[in-house]
């Protein structure tokens, strides 16, 4: 069960606008990213009573926080927003995150999965993650979160993106990350059209076929308004489609924002791939 809340205040880190949610759409720019803590006065984590572990904590959920400055660092952020959570709820965190520093001082403060969408590509990540000894997500992403949009090309996306978590997971290993503690996320909306996103979650069962967990991010992501017409507060029937054919695809992890509708979502295909003949 949450505990009570009462008010603490977090700044959107694209534009600064006050919120009391930690994670949600900015009433102030309409981005889609995790606010960073301002000041913790033992308020909202806008976790409730129907969350289910794990729990994603990130810098920023999506987008360039490079581009952006609140005045706390990322170290800060983090791990003020660990202790919150860690503290309040029974839950797996997962820390979003390329930076070594981070990785392991989020792994000391009680962190219990790495996720990193460059993969452990950043000098010394690699051995951060490591020596922490926890599960480590690697990501697919083309480019850099400012740019990776701006005409990204494949000659076959779904290869190009196998290949590359294979063989980072190949570094990982070498590196003495356990290949049981190693999940793949092929980085939907990572440097890719709706196009490619569609393509990758049609043969998901091809990455699946790797012979690691899978995670996917599909909720409320842009693909759906390349089909339909609808900003992101109106894309949860079209979310949770996108669930179930990850699911169906052999998806092991889902990133999502309803959790609560997403579960349920989930127990249907369960129930339908166990019923009997």
């Amino acid at each position: 069960m949450a505990k009570a809340r009462t008010s603490t205040l977090y700044l959107c880190s694209h534009c600064g606008a006050k919120s009391h949610k930690w994670v949600g759409q900015c009433s102030g720019c309409g981005s889609w990213n995790t606010l960073d803590l301002m000041k913790a006065t033992g308020s909202s984590t806008g976790l409730s009573s129907d969350s289910v572990a794990p729990v994603r904590l990130a810098d920023v959920v999506t987008g360039n926080f490079e581009r952006y400055q609140t005045g706390l660092s990322e170290l800060d952020r983090v791990l003020g927003a660990l202790d919150i959570i860690a503290s309040r709820f029974d839950v797996i965190v997962s820390l979003d995150t390329s930076s070594p520093e981070v990785i392991t001082a989020g792994a000391a403060a009680g962190a219990g999965m790495i996720n990193d969408v460059r993969a452990l590509t950043r000098d010394g990540a690699l051995a951060a993650a490591s020596s922490s000894a926890l599960p480590v997500c690697i990501m697919h992403m083309r480019g850099e979160p400012g740019t990776m949009q701006q005409a990204p090309q494949y000659y076959d996306v779904v290869a190009e993106v196998s290949a590359f978590l294979q063989q980072r997971g190949a570094v990982c290993e070498a590196a003495g990350i356990a290949p049981q503690q190693l999940i793949y996320d092929p980085g939907f909306g990572f440097g890719k059209t709706p196009s490619h996103n569609f393509s990758l979650l049609r043969h998901l069962p091809d990455i699946v076929a790797l012979g690691r967990p899978v995670l996917t991010g599909l909720s409320r992501k842009s693909m759906i308004a390349s089909v339909l017409e609808r900003d992101t507060s109106q894309r949860l029937p079209a979310s949770l489609a996108l669930a179930v054919l990850a699911v169906v695809g052999g998806a092991s992890i889902l990133r999502v924002h309803d959790v609560a509708e997403t579960v349920d979502a989930v127990a249907m295909v369960t129930a339908w791939a166990e019923a009997s003949l």
